[in-house]
């Protein structure tokens, strides 16, 4: 096994993942993911998959992300470590799927409508 290359996005960022067999490192662009991501609830959101599907440890991963917030980037790049893993072997596809972290998440923010200060929030109304 090579390099295998995914794709995984998230709101509006896009996170480019690239596995190779290792000893378990995480770059995320040219930085250490504990570094990029400081807090420990985006460190496990990024480290997930490999945990649900006993893979800790076994391979290197380089993510480039461009995008979004730092929540949106950590799940773009949980979507193509899943991605990933399922290339490398279908039988992880049933233990990622019942984890939700093969669904690519739809939720985008709405657009502005004319005529309207937000998506949904009108103007003041004044009755007289």
């Amino acid at each position: 096994m090579e390099r295998i290359h995914t794709l995984g996005r998230r709101k509006t960022a896009v996170a480019r993942v690239y596995m190779t067999p290792g000893k378990g490192d995480v770059k995320v662009n040219k930085k250490d993911y504990k570094t990029y991501f400081p807090t420990t609830p985006l460190q496990y959101i990024v480290k997930q998959a490999f945990e649900v599907t006993e893979n800790v440890d076994k391979y290197d991963v380089i993510a480039n992300v461009e995008g979004g917030g730092i929540t949106g980037q950590a799940e773009a790049i949980r979507l193509g470590i899943s991605r990933a893993l399922i290339q490398i072997n279908e039988e992880h596809k049933p233990a990622l799927k019942s984890h939700g972290l093969v669904t690519r998440d739809p939720r985008m923010v709405e657009r502005k409508k004319p005529g309207q200060k937000k998506a949904r929030k009108r103007f003041q109304f004044s009755k007289r």
